[in-house]
């Protein structure tokens, strides 16, 4: 079983880093198109960025976390689940289109809501990007409904292949954009200068790409020839069970992300104040590109690991095996960590250069962008773990204890927000970038305080073995690359790393390689084991 969720882990970690990196390219486009730090960039960015986070907000909670368990429950009927996932999949197409329909009629009242001291002309930009953009809430809706059901039958690899062709279809669509209308550097998107086919071209696109994304997967899900169709009726076939485990997983989503739809208010506040100053500063879009940077090895590693080990956690939690729970969730924190700790360490260490491949090649927005990833990175590794602890609360079906420490977790984000929203605009976003960072941190203590009461040691002195090996190899790692950088120019805005987004990348590349080889080296003389664990399905692969 080992050996298979290795496998599968590594098929879904292939197709998240081929997403991940066609998103990057999506993202460099995007900023060469309508800029970083620009009145485009950032209103675009609140409208499709909206989207996702009133989705995460109302149900993905619910499909992620209670999905899998009762699906893998259901398939131990005579007909194989079919009934049961019909009917499942039947009432979430229903609830998805109402939530969306709803979204939708009330656009320029949420853009209005979100937007903190925007002018009227900015916020009827912002609304018709919404207009556009929140349909996606449906589409995001069914790829995780479909997907969960391909991952709970054992059918791990099209829901992390399926974005690819999201990133596709967004990345020509900027290429003909650029091509049509100009990128920023020579047209200078800005509403004065607006029009309808720029809006199709941007937020359209935006929307088809997500809606390709989910309609994909209809094909893997046929293949599985399960004989679903659409059922309405709901009583009497076990979905209390759900609902009860949902309302709890609904609340927790609720209280998460409201905190985070305010911080995110918050950080449109600088685009307000950024006719006030002659240099960029950091606002929504930049938080928003660093958020996506700093949970690049989550999505790729943490994400995929998780997403196996939730299945084998939940048939341990459904026969209260928690000996092989415990052991399943160990292995998967340890090998998480030996991605997770070393992206973290570079991310800090090249974020100058990166911020220049994210911020269009301008030195101005890519130190701005360079240095909020250099704080927001700190938390990414905690990211993957406080993920990890909760899906093993999900699996025994609990969501009570996930939803009380996301409820502290929130009152102290929205405190300490609330702090952070009477400073400067020049200083919003790097405090918010903090406060991430720092959420991931108590919620890993959180999740860690009830793991103890739950199932005492958790096999608590191994995970913090590997993590202190890995965190010295890492850091090991990390001063070569920053002499490495110096060495490359990294240290003044006109040396070889600062030149243009071609240099910065070549910085990265080679500063990459050599930290990789270094942390390698490092890891073997710490006799890291569980590097071994992530490379033998990838090199079995490539000897295949």
């Amino acid at each position: 079983m080992a050996r298979t969720g290795a496998r599968s882990s590594a098929i879904m970690a292939a197709g998240t880093m081929v997403s991940r990196l066609l998103g990057f390219v999506k993202t460099m486009l995007l900023a060469i198109a309508i800029g970083a730090s620009t009145t485009a960039g950032n209103v675009f960015a609140l409208a499709n960025t909206l989207p996702n986070l009133i989705y995460v907000l109302v149900a993905a909670g619910v499909f992620n976390a209670v999905l899998v368990p009762q699906i893998i429950k259901a398939s131990k009927k005579p007909d194989g689940g079919a009934d049961y996932i019909s009917r499942l999949l039947s009432l979430a197409v229903i609830g998805l289109f109402v939530i969306t329909a709803i979204v939708v009629l009330c656009a320029r009242p949420i853009i209005t809501i979100m937007a903190n001291g925007w002018s009227p002309e900015k916020i009827d930009f912002g609304t018709t990007f919404a207009l556009w953009c929140f349909p996606q809430i449906f589409f995001y809706g069914l790829y995780t409904v479909v997907g969960q059901i391909l991952n709970a039958r054992g059918a791990f690899g099209a829901y992390m292949w399926a974005p690819v062709l999201n990133n596709l279809v967004a990345i020509v669509s900027l290429l003909v954009f650029i091509f049509m209308f100009g990128s920023w550097g020579t047209a200078h998107h800005d509403p004065s200068n607006w029009n309808a086919h720029k809006t199709f071209w941007l937020a359209g696109m935006a929307t088809i790409g997500v809606a390709a994304q989910a309609l994909i997967l209809f094909i893997p899900l046929k293949a599985l020839k399960l004989g679903l169709g659409i059922k309405l009726g709901w009583r009497g076939i076990g979905l209390g069970t759900a609902a009860r485990i949902g309302s709890w997983t609904l609340a927790t989503g609720v209280v998460a992300n409201l905190s985070f739809l305010f911080l995110a208010r918050i950080a449109t506040k600088p685009e307000g104040a950024q006719q006030d100053f002659s240099h960029p500063i950091a606002g929504n879009n930049v938080l928003d590109q660093s958020t996506m940077l700093y949970q690049l090895p989550h999505g790729v590693i943490g994400l995929s690991i998780a997403t196996v080990l939730f299945n084998q956690m939940s048939r341990f939690a459904d026969e209260n095996d928690d000996a092989s729970l415990v052991q399943t969730l160990s292995r998967g924190l340890r090998v998480a960590s030996v991605a997770t700790i070393f992206c973290a360490v570079a991310l800090v260490v090249y974020a100058g250069p990166v911020g220049m491949l994210f911020g269009g090649g301008d030195p101005a927005q890519g130190a701005v962008i360079g240095q909020v990833i250099s704080i927001i990175a700190l938390g990414g590794p905690f990211l993957t773990i406080a993920f990890m602890m909760g899906r093993a609360f999900y699996a025994h079906e609990d969501a009570k204890t996930p939803m009380i420490n996301q409820a502290i977790s929130a009152v102290i984000v929205i405190v300490l927000g609330f702090a952070v929203g009477k400073l400067p605009p020049q200083y919003i976003v790097f405090c918010l970038a903090a406060l991430y960072a720092l959420q991931n941190i108590l919620a890993t203590l959180l999740f860690h305080r009830g793991l103890r009461r739950w199932l005492g040691d958790y096999d608590l002195g191994s995970i913090v073995k590997t993590h202190l090996r890995v965190t010295i190899s890492a850091i090991v790692a990390g001063v070569v690359g920053f002499v490495v950088l110096h060495l490359m120019g990294g240290a003044a805005l006109d040396g070889f790393a600062w030149r243009n987004q071609i240099t910065a990348l070549v910085t990265i590349l080679i500063g990459g390689l050599i930290m990789g080889a270094v942390y390698f080296c490092a890891l073997r003389v710490f006799r890291v084991r569980e590097l071994d664990s992530m490379l033998k399905p990838l090199m079995s692969r490539l000897g295949r």
